[in-house]
Order: C-alpha cells, then structure tokens, then sequence
C-alpha cells in the first residue's frame, strides 16, 4: 500500500471533477474556461503520480519539471504525456491571461481529448503502484 494513498486518490478526484468542468464549459461554448479546467484536470492527475513517488508539488512550473525528470526522463511515463502537459499549460496561459486570444472548436477538442487520455493513463499507473 502506497503513503499518501488518501491525497492520491483526492488528485485523481479533482482531477476528473476538473475534467467535467470542462466538458460543461465546453457545452456551454466558454472556451477560455474551458481549457483552463481541462489544464487543471492534467495538472493534478500529475500531482497524484508524482505523489506514488512521495513527490510533493505545489507550483505549476515544478510540477512539469518534476513529471518530466522523474516519470519521463526514468521512462516511467511516455513522453508524449509530458508534451500534453507543457501544451496544456502553455494554452491555459494564453486562456487565463490574453483577452485576444480566441481558440477555434477544434483545438478544445483536441484539448480534452488529451486531458481525458492523460487522466486515463495517470490512473493506470497509480493502479499499477496499487498492486
């Protein structure tokens, strides 16, 4: 049984609600929010791996400095979750803070396509430290 087995499983939870949220606001044609909550589902299905590992992370910037030296660089994790990750982050930027940006349809639904195959794939690793 892992340590921290409790803010694991919280991660993954706030993550998937943080997942839902985008799909409303998707729905709800908020573009802007929703990539922002689609970047935050990504980013605490990160927070949960890192923490099988007893990596406590707070900032947005260490948590993919972290991903990418201790799951990627040790082959843990693929890196195309890593570019999910930097991609993410990079859009929610623009989302949160550039009134002129303006994403097209697509590109959110490449988004939380993304954002629901990393949570997946997150999820399969925190199972496989389960066992």
């Amino acid at each position: 049984m892992m340590k921290n087995q409790v803010e694991i499983h919280s991660e993954l939870k706030r993550a998937e609600k943080a997942l839902m949220a985008a799909k409303i606001l998707f729905d709800s044609t908020l573009f802007e929010d929703c990539i922002s909550r689609s970047y935050y589902s990504i980013l605490h299905a990160a927070k949960a791996v890192l923490l099988t590992h007893g990596i406590r992370v707070e900032s947005h910037d260490a948590v993919k400095r972290l991903f990418g030296r201790e799951m990627i660089k040790n082959g843990l994790i693929e890196n195309e979750y890593a570019n999910i990750l930097r991609e993410e982050q990079d859009e929610r930027l623009l989302a949160d803070y550039d009134v002129t940006y303006a994403p097209d349809k697509e590109l959110i639904e490449e988004r939380l396509a993304d954002a629901e195959r990393f949570i997946h794939r997150m999820k399969q690793y925190v199972a496989s430290k389960e066992m």
